[in-house]
């Protein structure tokens, strides 16, 4: 039987925000907008995760707790977490800064290794009606089971997840939609191998799809990042009763309109965070300098302070997490968020002589000094290069690349360029990113939920480190 005032249902939804707060007071106005042009019929409005970032100082200094408020401002209605918030807050402040949260956390492949259930605050699915239309709405992060079996959790396979719940949904509701913190290529198989899925609504991997793709009876969609697009999707119900995908579009944020209610709480939140993290940590007589192309004291710091934590031999880090000289005087914790604001940890390897070497003959050369990274937590802008600790290296500049080091050695010892040497290095190289050689190390070891600024911090305390920092690591001979 023909209707014949179909109904109809838009879906607003953003992913991989990252704490970009110069962009959310417009998101929320662009929500309030969408509201009105909608006239009263209804709308929803999801973030597929990764909404907090703690290199942003809001998040930092409130745990993030000025995300959530964001969110319950803008009026969303459910969202998903991304790896940023289940990978960089432990469950403890997570339970404490989402209990504030006024839509569902929707995640159906994080379980509590204790429990074998969801964190109390999350759920696998949540059924949601709007003038009659029933939503049945399920999730799934990034699946990064070593590191979050390191803070109590499990992450099951997605698709399954995902699968079991959309068999449960499909029955009870008009609409089926998944939170996909996923990416990407995930999406389009979760497109073509689950069925009973009507619209994936993805992040993680930053795609924006200006057009939703249709595979089989899935419309997949994605905003990109930062904030700089909202999502929206318009269903209609059609002759068979069943629900349609007629339009799908990414709105651009026009950052010349704003929200007041939200850049109030912004405000408020920035005060204080930076109350928060005024706390003391040390104070330097002098100041400490980092160079990306050549051994500095600052770089020399970070390789210290991962070699004291992890309690190896050796550390081999990259100076391009660090933006900044350290000034000499009081220097605070959000000093040190400040100049080290990425989310990163340390980890132990196994990690051979020559993969070693070559690290260090890469190191040497402008290329990788200068190279440009984005994501897998880091947050500066260069890779820089390599500050060690535990190692001396002779090296002759002049002499052609990939032959510059003439000699290594650890306490004196020659390196042996087949054995296998316990490192103390970055998780963020554990994926193949910058210098490649070192994801070739075995056994990975990884320590959370510490940050390197955490690292830096116990570092600068420990008596004699700021000596230590000026005992040169890297000679170079002719």
């Amino acid at each position: 039987m023909r209707l014949d005032q179909p109904k109809s249902i838009t879906i607003l939804h953003t992913n991989d925000i990252h704490s970009h707060f110069e962009q959310v007071s417009s998101i929320a106005a662009l929500i309030t907008h969408e509201r009105e042009q909608a006239k009263g019929s209804p709308l929803l409005v999801l973030d597929i995760g990764d909404h907090m970032d703690r290199a942003a100082v809001e998040t930092e200094g409130t745990m993030g707790a000025v995300n959530v408020d964001i969110l319950n401002l803008s009026g969303y209605d459910a969202v998903t977490i991304g790896n940023n918030e289940g990978l960089t807050l432990t469950p403890e402040v997570l339970s404490n800064t989402y209990a504030g949260l006024m839509a569902p956390i929707i995640c159906s492949n994080i379980i509590e290794q204790t429990s074998g259930e969801p964190p109390c605050w999350m759920k696998p699915n949540a059924i949601l009606e709007r003038d009659g239309i029933r939503i049945g709405i399920t999730g799934a992060t990034a699946p990064y089971d070593t590191f979050y079996q390191l803070i109590g959790w499990s992450s099951l396979d997605p698709l399954e997840s995902i699968r079991t719940q959309v068999e449960w949904l499909r029955p009870q509701v008009d609409i089926v939609i998944v939170l996909s913190h996923l990416g990407l290529t995930t999406d389009e198989g979760l497109a073509e191998n689950v069925p009973g899925i009507d619209l994936i609504l993805g992040g993680h991997t930053h795609h924006l799809l200006e057009e939703p793709l249709l595979i089989g009876q899935t419309t997949v969609c994605g905003a990109g990042k930062f904030g700089q697009y909202v999502g929206k999707v318009v269903m209609q119900q059609q002759s068979d009763g069943l629900f349609k995908v007629i339009k799908g579009e990414c709105l651009q944020v026009n950052t010349d309109i704003l929200d007041e209610q939200v850049s109030n709480a912004l405000v408020t939140h920035r005060i204080r965070a930076e109350e928060s993290l005024g706390d003391g940590v040390v104070i330097t007589e002098q100041p400490i300098s980092i160079r990306y192309d050549e051994e500095s004291p600052f770089g020399n710091l970070l390789a210290q302070s991962v070699r004291q934590f992890t309690q190896t031999d050796l550390s081999i880090v990259n100076t391009g997490q660090l933006l900044g000289d350290l000034p000499s005087g009081e220097i605070t914790t959000g000093l040190l968020h400040q100049l080290c604001p990425s989310p990163i940890n340390s980890c132990v390897i196994f990690l051979k002589g020559h993969d070693i070497k070559a690290t260090l003959e890469q190191s040497l050369l402008e290329e990788y000094q200068q190279k440009e990274i984005r994501g897998f937590g880091f947050r500066g802008e260069i890779l820089g290069n390599i500050a060690i600790d535990g190692m001396e290296v002779l090296y002759d500049s002049s002499r052609i690349p990939y032959d510059r080091v003439v000699q290594i050695t650890l306490n004196g010892t020659p390196l042996l360029m087949e054995q296998a040497y316990e490192v103390g290095t970055l998780d963020m190289f554990t994926f193949g990113i910058g210098y490649e050689n070192i994801s070739k190390g075995r056994d990975a070891a990884f320590f959370l939920p510490e940050f390197i600024r955490d690292l830096l911090r116990l570092e600068l305390q420990r008596p004699g480190s700021l000596d230590q920092i000026q005992q040169k690591r890297w000679i170079e001979v002719r």
